[in-house]
């Protein structure tokens, strides 16, 4: 007698042990129910009903193989190139979800690119913040600390830098190297597909960057990992192209009274 009360005949002996190798004690309930319902069936049915029940569906990993490998990489590389490099200005809302040291925090404002180089991050919560730059100077301005941080472009570290590439005449696979199918990373929405690579120039900081495009190119999370742990995700939504943006957006003046710190943190 077995688990739920059923006893393999000795012609049954034979698929019952095939059932219990395959997938162990709970197989052995499941096997019971295979034969309540093909008891009249005979041999060959319940055989076929077993390999449905118990056998890995390695017909749908193979599918799903063979489905990431028919993927062009470049084809859907171009497609990101042709939608962001004719762009002139992008405007999207993005939510910052940062994790490092077993702390989470998340961010959430607005977004504004203009070619060339040109950024404008207004965070909204749950704190106000402003990172600009018109692509020679940088700015960081946090309201509730009273104090502005003044960098240089070129020297910028920091991860946000990447994301002005998207609005350069530039290819994909010459920033990222190494572009390819990221098969082990599910995509937020249905349909999108994950790219994998390394930003190059920028190994030292940024171990891998992840990216979720949408079939007509468009990119709708980047996720970049940092080389000492960090991870920093950011999802956009709500794009509108082609705006008119004044290039004021893009400097920045200190209000009175607000302290001036020249350089990066910790120099």
């Amino acid at each position: 007698m077995i688990g739920g009360g059923c006893e393999p005949t000795a012609s049954q002996q034979t698929l019952y042990n095939f059932a219990t190798q395959r997938r162990g004690f709970f197989a052995v309930e499941r096997f019971c129910g295979v034969l309540a319902t093909a008891s009249q069936l005979g041999v060959v049915a319940v055989t076929l009903l077993l390999s449905v029940t118990f056998t890995p569906n390695v017909l749908a990993q193979k599918t799903l193989a063979a489905s990431s490998a028919a993927i062009d990489v470049p084809s859907l590389a171009r497609r990101v190139d042709a939608h962001y490099n004719h762009l002139r200005t992008l405007e999207v809302q993005f939510v910052e979800t940062f994790r490092g040291s077993g702390a989470e925090r998340t961010e959430s404002g607005l977004l504004r690119l203009k070619r060339p180089g040109r950024m404008r991050w207004e965070y909204r919560q749950p704190r106000e913040k402003l990172f600009v730059t018109d692509g020679k100077e940088v700015w960081f301005y946090s309201p509730a600390e009273r104090q502005v941080r003044k960098m240089d472009f070129r020297k910028l570290q920091d991860l946000r830098s990447p994301i002005a590439l998207l609005l350069g005449r530039t290819k994909l696979e010459k920033e990222l190297r190494g572009l390819s199918l990221a098969p082990d990373v599910p995509p937020v929405a249905a349909g999108n597909q994950v790219l994998r690579g390394i930003p190059a120039g920028s190994a030292n900081n940024v171990t891998q960057v992840l990216l979720e495009v949408t079939p007509g190119g468009r990119i709708e999370r980047l996720v970049m990992d940092g080389a000492d742990g960090t991870t920093t995700e950011y999802r956009f939504t709500e794009p509108r192209e082609d705006l008119p943006m004044a290039d004021g957006l893009f400097r920045f003046t200190p209000p009175a009274g607000v302290e001036v710190i020249s350089g990066e943190p910790g120099q």
